[in-house]
């Protein structure tokens, strides 16, 4: 199989486990890496087989033709766009951009140049979410009806290397693990129609205790506990709250509500389970997984779309979804500041199901 071509833009705290399973696709091949210091991408091309080259020959090379960018949200949109424009198909990490007008001119410049656009995340992909959505599309709670979704804990500073940028504009809890619970309904159940939201900035200053920036002070700049009401076109109504200001919670991931049944939905942070189904009558039952990539398997999409080039279909991640999932943020944060709901302007389908029983490494039959 003539493999597709990868360049990786950014060598980040994440981008070890790209490295790692965009080698283990067999449609993949990574090529080269680049990243501002040089010391990282040098490190990664070693350690992974790769070149590692400056921003420019990463965009100048022929041979690539998806840049998977994992730089930090702020410069989102410059790498994407240079990409496109570049005649690339880009996946990028979440966010997709910072603003609902960037992402507007990215996804109608990769149309124009008839290159591809993807985001993060991709744990929908895993079985978790894959067998959640076979229970959800098979019938098995009925028609969905509400669902409830919580990301909390007390943020980054204890133990990121550098966490300033998620306290910055583009960061904050809704943007920063929102894109993953979001996802993940919208995979389950569709686009959302409307939203409400308030939020709040509970500590306006956070003080660093991880190594090596221990002791530096955080000036917070957006919200960091954010509560949002969201109505899906499907009907459902949820309610969703991320935050960076809680020490400790117990409640679920994501839960979704049907007629005939509730599904307990893992974390969407990762790819496996555990997946729970509750019918009348009886008490929860923990299901079996019908999908493989349990493990973590970011890059998936990267591979995702590498198919999709080959074949014409579309790739799962796409930049619709990603765009979805762009606006339904602002549209919490807007409607929290006007005191209204918010009609999405946006709209996107819900990703195909991944097929059953695939080979490792693989994703089409």
């Amino acid at each position: 199989m003539k493999k597709t071509a990868i360049g990786i833009v950014g060598c980040g705290n994440i981008s070890g486990i790209y490295f790692a399973n965009c080698k283990s696709f067999e449609v993949l091949k990574i090529k080269s890496c680049t990243d501002l210091i040089a010391s990282r991408s040098e490190a990664k091309a070693k350690e992974h087989g790769c070149l590692a080259v400056s921003g420019r020959e990463i965009l100048a090379d022929p041979e690539i033709e998806i840049i998977v960018n994992l730089t930090p949200p702020k410069v989102h949109y410059e790498v994407a766009m240079a990409a496109v424009k570049a005649g690339k198909s880009v996946h990028n990490e979440k966010p997709l951009t910072i603003t609902r007008a960037q992402a507007a001119r990215l996804l109608s410049e990769a149309k124009k140049r008839k290159v591809r656009v993807g985001g993060a995340p991709d744990t929908f992909l895993g079985g978790g979410i894959q067998t959640c959505k076979k229970l959800v599309d098979d019938g098995w709670i009925g028609k969905p009806i509400g669902a409830t979704a919580f990301m909390m804990c007390h943020g980054h500073e204890s133990w990121h290397p550098d966490p300033e940028f998620y306290y910055k504009v583009g960061g904050g809890p809704m943007f920063d693990m929102g894109p993953y619970y979001l996802t993940a309904m919208i995979a389950l159940m569709g686009p959302v129609r409307r939203a409400a939201g308030m939020t709040r900035v509970t500590f306006p200053k956070r003080t660093i205790t991880s190594a090596p920036k221990n002791g530096t002070q955080i000036v917070v700049d957006v919200p960091t506990h954010v509560s949002g009401l969201l109505e899906f076109h499907n009907g459902a109504i949820c309610s969703i709250i991320t935050s960076f200001d809680v020490w400790g919670s117990e409640l679920p991931r994501i839960e979704i509500y049907g007629t005939t049944g509730s599904l307990s939905v893992p974390d969407p942070n990762c790819f496996g389970g555990p997946v729970k189904l509750l019918r009348p009558g009886s008490g929860w039952t923990e299901m079996p997984l019908t999908h493989g990539y349990a493990e973590n398997s970011r890059g998936i999409a990267v591979a995702d779309m590498a198919y999709g080039l080959r074949s014409s279909r579309p790739h799962r991640a796409s930049g619709a979804l990603a765009n979805h999932v762009l606006d339904i943020m602002h549209a919490i944060h807007d409607a929290a500041k006007a005191g209204r709901t918010v009609t999405l302007a946006s709209r996107c389908e819900a990703p195909a199901p991944l097929p059953m029983d695939l080979r490792r490494g693989t994703l089409d039959d």
